[in-house]
């Protein structure tokens, strides 16, 4: 099983990021539920990401930032992801946005996209900063799976498919919400989270649908 340690033990930074560096997987604290956590460039790494969840290398997952900056790297931030990112991060919402034609993942799924968060939490923020690229911002649980919110319970889900395990306590088990900006009908909800429509809505200063009410809708 993964090796647990404390954010509070001054080793814990140092040891994830020399993980991550070495292509180890690292499952991770953040401020909605735990990360499970793969260098976004090592590709490697990142399927044995997939592999660990038991999801298919076909379905893309999001991918962590430290900072604004750090999401120009890799993603056409435009006007409106730029009134989210400056309004609502860090915190927990994730915006699906085009991918630049020079940025490439296995993490992606070869597709035109990419979902960004920049978390509120800082031990993720200095571990993605220290390791200097996006890291996989996945849930630490198996496809399908509840998403742990407990350090043990996700080092015990993964055993020793993951190298380190840092404990930053129970989290809130509420995951982000997720927005869709690259939609021709416009910002669409495609997942319901601990952000919600109306702080987006304040933000942008329009209404929005979410994907059920398209799919209730007949659309």
């Amino acid at each position: 099983m993964a090796e647990i340690i404390s954010q509070s033990d001054r080793r814990a930074l140092e040891v994830a990021v020399s993980a991550l560096k070495a292509g180890e997987l690292v499952v991770y604290p953040t401020d909605t539920v735990y990360g499970l956590g793969a260098a976004a460039g090592n590709e490697d790494a990142v399927r044995r990401l997939f592999a660990a969840k038991g999801r298919s290398p076909s379905k893309a997952v999001p991918l962590l930032v430290a900072d604004a900056l750090m999401a120009t790297w890799v993603a056409e931030v435009t006007p409106v992801a730029h009134n989210l990112m400056s309004a609502l991060w860090p915190g927990a919402l994730t915006i699906v946005m085009r991918r630049l034609d020079s940025y490439h993942s296995v993490a992606l799924a070869d597709g035109d996209t990419v979902a960004l968060r920049e978390p509120g939490h800082e031990f993720a923020l200095g571990m993605i900063a220290a390791v200097g690229e996006p890291v996989v911002g996945t849930s630490a649980n198996r496809s399908a799976g509840r998403a742990a919110v407990s350090a043990a319970e996700a080092a015990f889900q993964f055993g020793d498919m993951v190298a380190l395990a840092v404990d930053g306590g129970r989290m809130t088990g509420v995951e982000s919400t997720v927005i869709d900006i690259t939609r021709e009908s416009g910002p669409m909800i495609v997942r319901e989270g601990a952000v919600t429509q109306e702080e987006i809505e304040r933000v942008l200063g329009r209404t929005l649908g979410t994907d059920k009410e398209r799919k209730e809708a007949g659309e």
